[in-house]
């Protein structure tokens, strides 16, 4: 919502979009803050921002192959205190995932003809 009315505020002004939306005025001039001054951030939405970074940096170190676990794991072995699910929502968002096995219903493995034999 908050977009909607970013893009058509020039056309119609934020008061009577606002007054369509069920948008609380307050929510929508804390959100035009928050942009213009990333401090106001809360301090979940700070902390992510570090992590994200740190984050992309493990996975892209390792060849973009580990998942979750590893760059959970990773960054432990570094000193960074973070929970599993914090990376697992984190790495969801930024859209990394691991390297993924095939399993056992993937692709045939391709068994070559056997050889005819002469008969004679």
């Amino acid at each position: 919502m908050k977009a909607f009315i970013d893009a058509h505020r020039e056309v119609h002004g934020v008061e009577p979009i606002r007054r369509v939306l069920p948008i609380a005025p307050s929510t929508y001039h804390e959100h035009a803050a928050r942009r213009l001054d990333p401090g106001r951030l809360p301090p979940r939405a700070r902390r992510d921002a570090r992590l994200s970074v740190e984050i992309r940096r493990v996975f892209n170190e390792n060849f973009g192959v580990y998942g979750v676990r590893e760059v959970w794991r990773q960054m432990l072995r570094e000193g960074f205190d973070v929970a599993r699910c914090t990376v697992s929502r984190l790495m969801r968002s930024m859209g990394l995932s691991g390297a993924v096995r095939e399993s056992a219903s993937g692709p045939p493995c391709r068994i070559p003809p056997r050889p005819v034999r002469a008969t004679g």
